[in-house]
């Protein structure tokens, strides 16, 4: 594949189809016997959850290019919040339907126990096993947040932290991560994996970016007049993934975005 794209949005069905095709998507598809697709939802926020209109294009796109053999699943382990009930409520339990793929609560899935010497803050973390064995896709909005900076395709892999794990007694919060700061959360657990792709909606500033999840989050932050190296857990997550020099800039990976769009 193209190692990424950010293409300026006309309409959901049109771009995402163009920019799948573009980075040659289809090819990629048809090795793999596992399609996992990380959404992202936020327990009374749907305005930053992952939006329907966004998604049912991906999908679109997976059904007909995948291997006839092959299963496509959506996946989230929701917060605060009982996933199901988010499925329901926001409409991709009936898209699931609709297109005969699977749903899958990462809260409640079958985890593994993974241990990485790389980890700066875990021991060892419980982690899903489907995600370890499938092609997985981060499909996520971006945002400014106010405690990490920006929200994008890294982030929305707390989610794989199963909620049996690591919930408190009487919550369905994911208090037992809460002795750690946020970023290094989030490094942990993309040590455990980092998922294959990131397709980033970024349709309040016009575009849709996609590629590898570390580089295009990094690319995202321009959208808002930001600085990746300013953002504490992308800043992370490079230094620890990216131990030859660093590279300033990704434009030249990427479709040129501008420095701030507000």
């Amino acid at each position: 594949m193209v190692k990424g794209l950010a293409v300026r949005l006309k309409s959901y069905d049109e771009t995402i189809s163009k920019v799948l095709n573009l980075i040659k998507l289809n090819e990629e598809l048809k090795k793999h016997k596992n399609i996992v697709v990380k959404i992202h939802l936020i327990p009374g926020q749907p305005q930053n959850s992952t939006k329907l209109e966004f998604l049912e294009p991906l999908i679109q796109f997976l059904v007909a290019n995948k291997n006839p053999s092959s299963d496509i699943i959506l996946a989230e382990g929701c917060d605060g919040a009982e996933t199901r009930d988010l499925f329901d409520e926001l409409g991709f339990t009936r898209l699931a339907e609709k297109y005969s793929i699977g749903l899958i609560d990462l809260n409640e899935s079958s985890s593994v126990e993974v241990q990485n010497p790389e980890f700066l803050r875990f021991k060892s973390i419980q982690y899903p096993e489907i995600l370890l064995n499938s092609f997985v896709i981060t499909a996520t909005p971006v945002r400014e947040h106010s405690e990490l900076g920006l929200s994008a395709s890294l982030d929305t892999m707390l989610g794989a932290f199963p909620g049996y794990k690591y919930r408190g007694f009487f919550s369905n919060a994911k208090k037992k991560l809460r002795d750690y700061p946020t970023k290094y959360q989030i490094h942990d657990i993309l040590k455990c994996k980092m998922p294959d792709l990131a397709i980033i909606d970024a349709g309040d500033k016009g575009f849709i970016i996609t590629g590898k999840p570390l580089d295009m989050d990094k690319q995202a932050t321009k959208l808002f007049g930001l600085d990746w190296n300013n953002i504490p857990h992308i800043r992370l997550v490079d230094e620890s993934f990216n131990q030859a020099p660093k590279v300033e800039s990704v434009d030249h990976l990427v479709g040129k975005l501008p420095e701030n769009s507000k």
